[in-house]
């Protein structure tokens, strides 16, 4: 590939296999607090409305119309009240233990250690994040890959968040990159690759389930060990 002298990484759903983690902090959460005893059903089912809610919101949250601490606990409050359950409190805790349960989860994609371990000798390597800040830097931390990264850069410090160009410029700012020289990998079409290419990088778009999409990318990769064959 051209020579590169930066690469930059989404960690949810590209490092840290957000899904996987989230399922198993779901199911805690609604044995914790007893959820079926309340009312709800089935946890499919609470899981379903919640990931309904929570995509709306964030979607919000990226756009700037609503703060993290809102968020948090909005989406599990209308959850619940999708069962018939009006309580803020129960939605606060519920929240505060999801931010504080999921960093904690170590499920990562397939060759994600042995891609970064042979990368990080040849090229700093660097997170773009919207995560919230404290989450993101304790799953990096958990799961050990801390280590591999020169900077990590969230949408919190960086005042914007992707696909804003603004975290970009400021990624590339906080690195002394050049966006020609510099490709971002993620799994997000819109907000990693076109992000990214708005603000003159390159993009690799990480499409692990292999999803049809009628973006147009530079380089499309299945398995994170197909950057070994690429750098």
């Amino acid at each position: 590939m051209k020579g590169y002298k930066n690469i930059f990484f989404d960690l949810d759903k590209t490092l840290w296999d957000f899904d996987k983690n989230a399922q198993e902090t779901y199911r805690e959460i609604f044995k914790k607090h007893r959820l079926r005893d309340l009312g709800i059903e089935s946890f499919e089912r609470f899981t379903a409305r919640y990931l309904f809610h929570n995509d709306q919101l964030w979607a919000l949250y990226r756009e700037g119309k609503i703060e993290k601490g809102f968020l948090r606990t909005r989406r599990f409050e209308l959850t619940l009240l999708d069962f018939d359950i009006d309580d803020i409190v129960l939605a606060d805790k519920i929240g505060i233990d999801y931010i504080t349960l999921s960093p904690l989860k170590t499920n990562l994609f397939p060759n994600t250690h042995e891609v970064l371990s042979y990368l990080q000798p040849k090229y700093p390597l660097h997170i773009i994040t919207n995560g919230f800040e404290e989450v993101q830097f304790t799953k990096l931390k958990t799961c050990d890959l801390q280590k591999y990264f020169t900077h990590v850069i969230t949408s919190e410090a960086a005042g914007c968040k992707k696909p804003d160009n603004c975290i970009f410029n400021y990624a590339l700012e906080t690195t002394q990159s050049s966006a020609a020289e510099s490709v971002m990998i993620g799994d997000d079409l819109e907000v990693d690759i076109e992000g990214a290419e708005k603000a003159g990088m390159d993009g690799i778009f990480f499409n692990p389930a292999k999803e049809v999409h009628n973006g147009s990318v530079r380089h499309e990769i299945y398995d994170l060990k197909e950057l070994i064959t690429l750098f």
